[in-house]
């Protein structure tokens, strides 16, 4: 009797409880954020979107719209011009490394790492993370094809 109620009220409670959410993939939970609209409206200009919403794997570091907005006046404005799209890609295929690599994977060590742009990211995790110059202000932000650690300025290709 007992294990015939608890049972019952185990498929009970199964079917009452909504099926987990698919996680966002990086786009959507970027858009999701609010901090990385001048990111996404990039990506966008870029022609990037379908890219980061494939299977991956990916990190992205992701400047904040403050990191953009630290940027010389009219830089995003021009960047975000047809014209200039060959430029916006190789600087937002710099942000980005093709495999998932979480925080823990690299704490205390240094590494240059190739970004899907083709040139190589300089990361020191050996107190706190930079990436080149920019530091990771928050890390390991799981998506359905990657992370985004989240950065205080725009990394440009040297």
């Amino acid at each position: 009797m007992f294990r015939r109620t608890f049972m019952g009220a185990a498929a009970a409670l199964a079917f009452a409880m909504p099926l987990k959410a698919q996680a966002a993939d990086i786009v959507d939970t970027a858009v999701a954020a609010g901090s990385f609209n001048t990111l996404v409206a990039a990506v966008q200009a870029a022609g990037l979107v379908d890219t980061l919403k494939g299977d991956g794997p990916f990190t992205v570091f992701a400047p904040t719209d403050e990191a953009f907005a630290a940027l010389p006046e009219g830089t995003v404005e021009t960047l975000l011009k047809p014209e200039n799209k060959d430029q916006l890609v190789a600087i937002l295929t710099y942000h980005v490394v093709p495999a998932k690599v979480m925080s823990g994977d690299i704490v205390g060590k240094r590494a240059k790492v190739l970004t899907v742009q083709g040139d190589r990211l300089s990361v020191n995790a050996k107190n706190g993370v930079k990436v080149n110059d920019a530091k990771v202000v928050q890390a390991d932000i799981e998506a359905s094809n990657g992370v985004i650690h989240v950065v205080d300025a725009v990394i440009l290709p040297e």
